[in-house]
């Protein structure tokens, strides 16, 4: 085992107790921070197995992250962030562009800190499910099959006849049943996607949720883009999340930076599907963004670099960096950001730029 100092042991004991006895205990090793003196290392972040502070002293002991790290076989947060769901393309008569999407209801185990593995209900076997996008004024046509234990339905947020909406007893696909849901790609914004069966606390936080997200035409002006969704575990089902993240797994943008350039213009699609806890937050340091709520207007609302977002809400994220190093982003709610909702954006500097 690392080394660790006594106010170490005794955070990472506590932790061990509050998860309970079996596997879960065995698995949840956090190693929060105890420590107030600022980390000093740049050049690995907090990605590295050793944390070098001023005056060479040995930070490993205090730094807040997981023991280990989790695989990415059976979800992949770095692929997760630039990837949407293949579609089909078809004309209709009226030169309408048809969307056709497919998409699976199934249980699958995964794993949202190292060691700690969750049973999950997904769409196309990851949380969140995979991103969905399309272009203002298609037709959107979804193939669902549900090869879950229990019925299971799609709701969208935006417009839709109240035959797609996915919402009614009567609505909800049994297992082993199918449904085609099939709409127009309206309003233009980042919206959601999630199961809407009850109780609907247990299906949205069991993992049946994704980004849907409505260009406009024309589309938005060139920038690297990002999708992220903060959510939250309750692996003892207490009704109480012991684990936070962006993407499901603790710590993972920690361990592993999120690589961006210097003044590059980076857009998140940022939505809060967080069962139990009543808002969420989004802070990144050393910069300030715009923000757009639903991301439906072209004008931002905010120039900030903290908001604020409850259950179901969600917005786009414009911003750069103007200084190269190691940036934090992670929840304002310094409890969530301690139990996994905590990453780095690496900012490689420009050439000629002040790094």
């Amino acid at each position: 085992m690392r080394r660790m100092g006594e106010q170490g042991r005794k955070t990472l004991g506590m932790a061990m107790a509050i998860a309970g006895t079996g596997a879960l205990a065995a698995a949840v090793a956090f190693v929060l921070s105890t420590g107030g003196g600022a980390v000093a290392s740049t050049e690995h972040g907090m990605s590295g197995d050793m944390l070098v502070g001023l005056d060479g002293l040995d930070l490993t002991p205090y730094r807040n992250t997981t023991v280990g790290d989790v695989g990415t076989e059976r979800f992949d947060p770095d692929a997760y962030l630039t990837e949407e769901l293949e579609s089909t393309t078809e004309t209709l008569e009226d030169g309408t562009v048809l969307r056709i999407f497919e998409v699976e209801a199934v249980n699958k185990e995964i794993e949202i800190a190292p060691g700690v593995f969750f049973p999950a209900w997904t769409y196309n076997g990851q949380v969140p499910g995979p991103t969905l996008r399309a272009n203002e004024g298609e037709r959107i046509r979804i193939h669902f099959t549900n090869l879950g234990d229990r019925p299971h339905s799609m709701h969208f947020h935006g417009f839709h006849p109240f035959e797609m909406d996915g919402a009614m007893l009567k609505q909800q696909v049994p297992p082993n049943g199918t449904f085609v849901y099939e709409f127009e790609a309206d309003p233009v914004g980042v919206h959601l996607y999630h199961c809407h069966a009850t109780p609907i606390t247990q299906h949205i936080h069991n993992g049946l949720y994704g980004l849907w997200i409505v260009d406009p035409k024309g589309g938005r002006p060139p920038a690297r883009e990002l999708y992220m969704m903060m959510n939250g575990f309750d692996p003892n089902f207490d009704e109480e999340n012991e684990i936070y993240a962006v993407n499901t797994v603790a710590f993972h943008y920690a361990r592993h930076p999120i690589e961006v350039r210097q003044n590059e213009l980076i857009r998140i699609y940022l939505a809060n599907i967080t069962e139990f806890d009543l808002i969420n937050s989004f802070h990144v340091h050393a910069t300030f963004f715009d923000y757009y709520p639903t991301g439906t207007q072209p004008e931002p609302r905010d120039y900030t670099d903290t908001i604020i977002q409850g259950q179901g809400e969600r917005g786009i994220v414009e911003v750069r960096f103007p200084h190269p190093g190691d940036f934090m982003f992670h929840a304002h709610k310094t409890e969530f950001a301690e139990r996994g909702w905590m990453g780095l954006f690496r900012v490689i500097p420009d050439e000629g730029g002040d790094g």
